[in-house]
């Protein structure tokens, strides 16, 4: 980058295409110059070495050296180099194959000139940041990772998630991290009032060329101070993300945050038992209903089945009322794990909370509901103090 521009050589076999996006960039690009083209892949590698730009805009398809062979040239021996993909071709499997090259980005002809240019500049962003950016050792953070868990949807792990990543960011004054790990219909984003950028799904699609130092651009901030990784914005992508995924994505968060809250969808699959995995305390949610009895104990038998110790798993009773039939002590005895920690029913403060987008740990800190956040949130902070209730168990039992 010279003059304060960010250097672009534009590589597409059609000239038309060229100049169009010549056009395009003088319009909207004001920090941007285009110091080369190219008519095809080979010459588009040979201006390359010679110019050194900032950013390639190739195309995929051209006939003499398709821009995916082109692409891996260019980053292989120019890894500061950033590289855009431009293509008539939207389907995704053409982005994994895009990105697999060293790609860093993927535009859908035909594309605006706001597009383009914002596209320029997020990677050249992120080029920047990956060449010049370090972490000292004194900078590193030793991370704690906890995870909100139910084998069984409605119980309100998300409402749960989301407030304790906020009441711990109050109260402790660190950095705290939220990921929803709820692939297909991941909440969130839309708990938290959210304006989203980037998801879990762009992180991932950029993995390759995502280290510590950059991690943090994929992340959104809650006026909290929470770093929030939301889920897809659509359900179909969440095919393309694995679990070795997840788990390095968790560990690019690792060091950069004091404490993690992962919020995990109603399933037992390797991406669930991953995170389950990685966390240090599992917070395993039920309320007080027999179909989500019986499936949480089915969860915790299959956690203790894969030997994980008793203390790792934390059972939260949300929902909590002894009116309508269960009594606590049975509910344990039921699960066979003592209740950690008792969410009260309060659906006002709740269902208020989540339709505003604002914490109920930030505007009703006086409800019992938010206390009991705050409770479990001082409790994950000092482990030696996070001890369940004292009510013994009676012996009644429903299931097993």
């Amino acid at each position: 980058m010279e003059d304060g521009k960010i250097k672009v050589v534009v590589v597409d076999d059609s000239r038309d295409t060229v100049d169009n996006i010549v056009t395009l960039l003088s319009i909207g690009g004001r920090n941007i110059e285009v110091v080369g083209t190219a008519n095809g892949g080979r010459d588009g590698v040979k201006i390359v070495q010679k110019l050194q730009p900032d950013i390639v805009l190739m195309d995929i398809n051209m006939p003499d050296l398709d821009g995916l062979t082109a692409t891996s040239i260019i980053t292989a021996s120019n890894p500061d180099v950033g590289v855009i993909i431009m293509s008539v071709q939207g389907e995704h499997e053409y982005l994994k194959k895009a990105m697999s090259a060293g790609a860093r980005e993927y535009l859908v002809k035909p594309f605006t000139s706001d597009d383009l240019t914002s596209s320029i500049e997020k990677t050249f962003e992120l080029q920047n940041k990956r060449k010049h950016g370090s972490r000292s050792p004194d900078q590193v953070i030793q991370t704690r990772v906890f995870t909100v868990f139910s084998t069984k949807g409605g119980v309100g792990k998300t409402t749960i998630a989301c407030n304790l990543a906020v009441a711990l960011a109050r109260t402790t004054k660190k950095r705290v991290a939220l990921v929803d790990l709820d692939l297909q219909f991941g909440d969130v984003a839309v708990m938290m009032n959210l304006s989203v950028k980037n998801t879990l799904y762009d992180l991932v699609r950029d993995l390759k060329n995502v280290d510590t130092d950059i991690v943090n651009d994929y992340l959104t901030t809650h006026f909290t101070g929470v770093h929030v990784l939301p889920a897809p914005l659509k359900p179909e992508y969440s095919e393309f993300i694995d679990a070795k995924q997840v788990e390095k994505v968790v560990g690019l968060l690792n060091g950069n945050f004091h404490y993690i809250i992962i919020d995990l969808p109603a399933a037992l699959n390797e991406i669930v038992l991953t995170a389950l995995d990685m966390s240090e305390r599992i917070l395993v949610v039920s309320t007080l209903d027999l179909p989500t009895i019986k499936n949480v104990k089915v969860g915790l038998d299959l956690m203790e089945s894969i030997k994980y110790p008793r203390e790792k798993m934390h059972v939260v009773l949300n929902k909590a009322s002894e009116l309508f039939g269960i009594k606590y002590r049975e509910f344990e005895d039921a699960v066979g794990h003592p209740i950690w920690s008792l969410m009260p029913e309060d659906s006002n403060t709740v269902i208020t909370s989540a339709n505003k987008g604002i914490p109920f740990v930030m505007t009703r800190e006086d409800t019992k509901v938010a206390k009991a956040i705050f409770g479990m949130s001082d409790m994950l902070d000092n482990p030696e103090g996070s001890g369940p209730r004292d009510d013994k168990p009676v012996k009644k039992k429903w299931f097993g």
